[in-house]
């Protein structure tokens, strides 16, 4: 019982800048946000496919910079009583956009010189749907930063953190043996050592293949039953 408990309970996301791991794949990303008060038209788009680390520097660049956290669905709704206007962080937009809203907010950083208008998405502005042609224009010419899948030296990096944080003992070559075997994202460590460490602790063993099989099989299970 208390191991089918400890498979159940979700990993809760860190997205401080201590639990952030550099590599290549985020690099060039990482750049274009420390150069934030220089974007072209007070605006960029960062861009990765899921779980590549954009919630996490999103909100690492939110902390930074002061900005506003505005939902996607609701721009003009919220910034439109606004007198003046700061930083804004806008995620996931091309899951939803309250396209008017947008518009009205890229106007206003061009004309007021505002820098600061930081929006994610899983592809770049140019392949947005709109239905209005002036912001079509302003989305193409909009800046944009883009974050890799990471490689198998980022995701080592990224496990081998993880564990020491969670002060979870490991067998040894148990990061070797994870690695091909594991979702290729950040996002997805992170829940799979959360997973790794409540059945190792359930078991009282430290992590090793037995715990890792456990854990890999269970969840292809579920992606099987969930289609």
């Amino acid at each position: 019982m208390s191991e089918q408990l400890a498979l159940g309970l979700p990993a809760r996301a860190d997205y401080s800048a201590a639990h952030f791991v550099n590599g290549e794949a985020n690099a060039g990303a990482r750049s274009a946000l420390a150069r934030w008060r220089d974007w072209p038209n007070g605006a960029l788009a960062l861009v990765g496919p899921p779980g590549s680390g954009k919630s996490h520097m999103a909100a690492m660049w939110r902390e930074e910079s002061g900005a506003r956290a505005v939902n996607a669905t609701q721009i003009d709704a919220t910034l439109g009583v606004l007198e003046t206007l700061g930083p804004v962080l806008i995620e996931d937009v091309d899951r939803g956009l309250d396209e008017d809203g947008l518009f009205h907010l890229l106007n206003r950083a061009t004309r007021e010189s505002v820098s600061g208008i930081l929006v994610t998405a899983r592809t770049a502005p140019t392949r947005w749907t709109t239905s209005i042609p002036d912001l079509q224009s302003r989305l193409r010419a909009m800046s944009v930063a883009e974050l890799h899948e990471p490689d198998d030296d980022l995701l080592r990096r990224v496990l081998e953190k993880l564990f020491r944080d969670q002060q979870s003992p490991i067998a040894d070559g148990m990061i070797a043996y994870l690695l091909p075997r594991m979702e290729r994202s950040v996002d997805g460590a992170r829940r799979l050592v959360a997973e790794l460490d409540k059945v190792a602790m359930a078991r009282r063993t430290p992590v090793n293949r037995g715990v890792a099989r456990r854990v890999l099989e269970t969840w292809d299970e579920t992606n099987e039953r969930e289609g």
